[in-house]
């Protein structure tokens, strides 16, 4: 069953963020965009990649009104040591979420109950708390984050522009679609 167009459910986790330990729950993600960005595990060798990759963009979220959550089923305190010891993940100034019971992640279908670890997954939540994009990638595959930078913007164009949609490889300030009946075929 796909999570499109559905409303995220509760949730609280311990989270690092910005050199402290905070309480990240469903409520904080109310109000403004946000990705939740799932990886396998720290201290690893494609997470760490995708995680710099993210820090290094994370600028260009932020002026979208775009938070970044990083979430594995590591905890806060794990995130701290992986933060403290490596070049990459010193770079994150996002909250890293942890979620060493799971319930994030199950939440969110992700969780691979075999090894206790979360699957490459990235969800989009709108505003009101809805999912707008939900991606899973195999374990071995690393995400880009300006394409992912990409959807949130082709996400919020649709979004403050109703009855418009964003054709392939679309940035802002390229040509959009209204869908009518003098399309069809004409594509």
């Amino acid at each position: 069953m796909s999570l499109i167009g559905t409303q995220i459910q509760p949730f609280s986790v311990e989270a690092f963020d910005k050199f402290e330990f905070k309480t990240i729950t469903d409520q904080d993600l109310k109000g403004k965009w946000s990705v939740i960005f799932f990886y396998p595990a720290d201290f690893t060798f494609v997470c760490p990649t995708e995680l710099e990759d993210l820090a290094e963009n994370y600028a260009e979220f932020q002026k979208l009104g775009c938070e970044i959550y990083s979430v594995s089923t590591d905890t806060h305190f794990t995130h701290k040591a992986w933060h403290d010891t490596s070049e990459a993940i010193k770079k994150v100034e996002f909250p890293m979420l942890g979620d060493p019971t799971g319930h994030l992640t199950r939440n969110f279908g992700v969780m691979v109950e075999s090894a206790g670890l979360a699957q490459r997954g990235t969800f989009v939540i709108d505003p009101s708390g809805k999912i707008v994009v939900c991606e899973i990638h195999d374990e071995g595959i690393g995400r880009d984050a300006k394409e992912l930078l990409r959807k949130v913007q082709a996400a919020q164009f649709v979004a403050n522009n109703p009855g418009m949609v964003c054709p392939a490889k679309w940035k802002p300030g390229q040509k959009t679609l209204k869908p009518s009946i003098d399309l069809v075929g004409k594509i």
